[in-house]
């Protein structure tokens, strides 16, 4: 059981971190990858990384909403430290049943924080935001278990949107 941040760090890159060549969603090739599910699957890091993501919300937050499919699992243990009720917003609207994009909660007019796994580049939580702020979401940040692209966290598609990680890759990396 992790009992301090650098503690998981170390745990999470011991059991996640792969190496090899994998192609990311960004169609980047790396030859270092954290498979999420890993860590994700694990309740003994997935409770602490939940508190340690809970703590960097904005204290407005009104609803969080992890991003399919890996910030879905996220967004459930963030949601059970916090009480926040939990959104989960698909990669495009269902075509049948509800036909929604954005599941669990409406959105309309709430301060939402989206709850991502692994960012590299964003394109997933940039697809996210189009969606939400069609139905009406105010989208104050995203918090991610994992930052893994270049320089200060940034989302290419949303460049105001904050990013707001419990690791870095460097984090993950020095911790090894």
């Amino acid at each position: 059981m992790a009992h301090s941040k650098d503690e998981l760090a170390k745990q999470i890159a011991a059991i996640a971190t792969l190496t090899g060549e994998f192609t990311l969603r960004s169609g980047q090739i790396s030859h270092k990858y954290f498979d999420k599910y890993r860590f994700e699957g694990s309740p003994e890091l997935l409770r602490p990384l939940a508190q340690e993501m809970a703590n960097l919300l904005p204290p407005e937050t009104e609803i969080i909403a992890g991003l399919e499919l890996g910030g879905v699992p996220l967004a459930t243990a963030v949601s059970l430290e916090t009480g926040l009720p939990a959104a989960f917003v698909r990669k495009e609207a269902k075509t049948y049943g509800t036909c929604r994009a954005i599941e669990g909660q409406d959105v309309a007019g709430k301060k939402v924080v989206f709850i991502e796994d692994v960012i590299t580049t964003g394109g997933a939580v940039s697809d996210a935001y189009q969606l939400a702020t069609a139905e009406g979401a105010d989208i104050l940040s995203v918090v991610c278990a994992i930052w893994r692209g270049e320089g200060t966290p940034h989302i290419k598609g949303v460049p105001g949107l904050q990013v707001l990680p419990v690791f870095t890759r460097k984090d993950l990396e020095n911790a090894a």
